[in-house]
């Protein structure tokens, strides 16, 4: 990552030209940055830059447009604007990008649990490790053990699109799909028995909070969402897991062809269902079928976003 005073200085020459930009700012603690909406120059002493970066801050770009915005984007953040450009959400005249290299981000669940809700007052990670400093101690960990899950296979570390670029870029990693999740391999080894009665469990803590929809910057249409709609009444108020998992399916063909895998569904959620796994499993089967990866290329279209009267990979029924 580049260092903060390099981001600052960049934002502040930029500044009287936008109405606001949205980058992260100092929490409650070092762990825990906050989206930041810098509107004044002042604003700017709040920018935090680092591994507790964790929100994706393409989310708020929709409610903005009409407006000269901003943003500082990582890699998988990146990906989430060129989807929003790709299906018109958002407007490229009005968006002023900068992106960076990340070199990953920490799961602040996972940090929470082991530093059993002790306060961070500082955080730094490398290549292997994590270091959280909590008063006078330092609590070194692997980074694989602390790191966001979708860091430890993300393919590419550099803002994808930028208007301008703090530090050095480094090359992609190239992507592969088969090696997503842990999770959603073990699911795929299970029976389907097996895996229905694991979403039956996890399904009964839901909440139905739908942090998880709220938190997706792709899940753009809220004022007319099937978990609200009673004309047609999509989905009940019976407190059931079979129920929840009736929205949670719902969402994942939502966002089919378009979903970037930044994670936000599952870091929202407040009992830590492994949402991002029904995710992934959709987006493999994107690859498969169609060859398209979300947020990759802002010339394409996503492939249900469009008509073709054959597909390739598609063969035609004999009835």
């Amino acid at each position: 990552m580049p260092s903060s005073a390099e981001l600052k200085e960049m934002l502040r020459k930029a500044l009287p030209d936008l109405d606001l930009i949205i980058a992260w700012g100092k929490g409650r603690d070092a762990l825990h940055a906050s989206p930041l909406f810098i509107r004044k120059e002042e604003d700017l002493e709040d920018l935090v830059l680092g591994p507790s970066c964790v929100h994706n801050l393409a989310r708020y770009l929709p409610d903005l447009k009409g407006k000269k915005v901003g943003i500082v984007v990582k890699g998988c953040d990146s990906r989430t604007v060129i989807e929003l450009l790709q299906e018109d959400l958002i407007s490229r005249e009005d968006l002023t990008i900068f992106g960076f290299h990340c070199d990953g981000v920490v799961s602040t669940a996972k940090l929470q649990h082991l530093l059993e809700g002790a306060q961070v007052d500082k955080i730094e990670m490398d290549s292997t490790k994590v270091h959280a400093t909590c008063g006078d101690k330092v609590h070194d960990f692997p980074r694989e053990q602390v790191a966001a899950d979708k860091c430890l296979t993300c393919p590419y570390p550099d803002a994808l699109i930028s208007d301008e670029f703090a530090g050095s870029k480094a090359p992609a990693k190239g992507t592969d799909p088969e090696a997503r999740c842990k999770t959603l391999e073990e699911l795929e080894d299970m029976s389907l028995e097996e895996r229905f009665q694991f979403w039956e469990k996890e399904m009964s803590r839901c909440l139905r909070c739908y942090a998880c929809r709220n938190s997706c910057p792709l899940c753009v249409c809220r004022d007319h969402c099937a978990a609200d709609s009673r004309e047609p009444h999509w989905i009940s108020q019976d407190d059931s897991p079979r129920e929840k998992l009736m929205f949670q399916i719902m969402h994942v063909f939502h966002t089919a062809g378009r979903c970037t895998e930044c994670g936000e569904c599952e870091r929202a959620c407040p009992v830590g269902i492994p949402l991002l796994s029904l995710r992934q499993k959709m987006n493999r089967e994107v690859k498969r079928i169609f060859d398209y990866e979300a947020g990759t290329d802002i010339e394409a279209t996503p492939p249900l976003l469009c008509f073709k009267k054959e597909e390739e990979n598609i063969k035609e029924r004999s009835w």
